[in-house]
């Protein structure tokens, strides 16, 4: 398992990454909060434990942008923080569990452990979200900013792809599994115009394929 360690304290950040190396995860340690979230925009990881106080951007602003973006991606917050407010806080903003400091590293683990088997958010969903875009994938129906989409079956299987993919740029040769030709772009022109105004782009890679990116701000307005 990939997993990305936010944190600041030099001591613990060792202790975690030698505990969970030791595990078999792969670990990644960042101490910069603005860092670590332009990390999470380009790599994919399959659970992160994240800091609170954090030079750069704080921890609770990196799980809400990370909600925001619509990634699934499973998150404990781990602090020096207690209060029952601040703990409230943190589930709120986004994040699967909260571990005060100080903690036992097996306790961490078992924590882990406990998200992904309650279902985690790295596990297949039946219904998949990007930012103001739903889509049930037991109905086969979509829906902006809580408004119904009307598509064909294969715009609807090209967003499905685009927001799978957490942000994550897809290949062209995998949007083009049950299309010919240029139909891949015909597709994208017609959903541009219609995601754009909900603050959502697809964006084409060229030489490889297309992303989904969010233009929503904090506000929830789109910029």
């Amino acid at each position: 398992m990939k997993v990305l360690l936010v944190e600041d304290d030099p001591e613990l950040a060792e202790g975690v990454t030698r505990f969970l190396r030791g595990q078999g995860d792969e670990l990644v340690q960042i101490a910069d909060g603005m860092q670590a979230d332009q990390l999470l925009q380009s790599e994919r990881f399959d659970f992160a434990l994240v800091d609170v106080g954090l030079p750069g951007l704080g921890g609770y602003e990196i799980v809400r942008r990370i909600r925001n973006r619509g990634q699934t991606l499973p998150v404990i917050i781990i602090t020096a923080r207690d209060a029952l407010d601040d703990r409230i806080y943190g589930l709120d903003v986004g994040a699967d569990d909260y571990l005060a400091k100080p903690f036992q590293l097996a306790e961490l683990t078992a924590r882990m452990r406990a998200v992904l088997r309650r279902g985690g958010r790295s596990e297949p969903r039946s219904v998949l979200s990007f930012g103001p875009l739903t889509l049930d994938q037991e109905g086969r129906l979509a829906s902006l900013n809580r408004q119904p989409m009307a598509l064909t079956a294969r715009e609807w299987d090209l967003l499905a792809a685009l927001v799978s993919a957490d942000g994550k740029t897809v290949p062209k040769e995998r949007l083009q599994a049950d299309a010919t030709g240029n139909a891949v772009e015909v597709y994208v022109s017609r959903l541009r115009p219609r995601l754009e105004p909900a603050g959502l782009q697809i964006r084409t890679v060229r030489g490889f394929g297309y992303r989904l990116e969010s233009n929503v701000s904090d506000d929830g307005n789109a910029t």
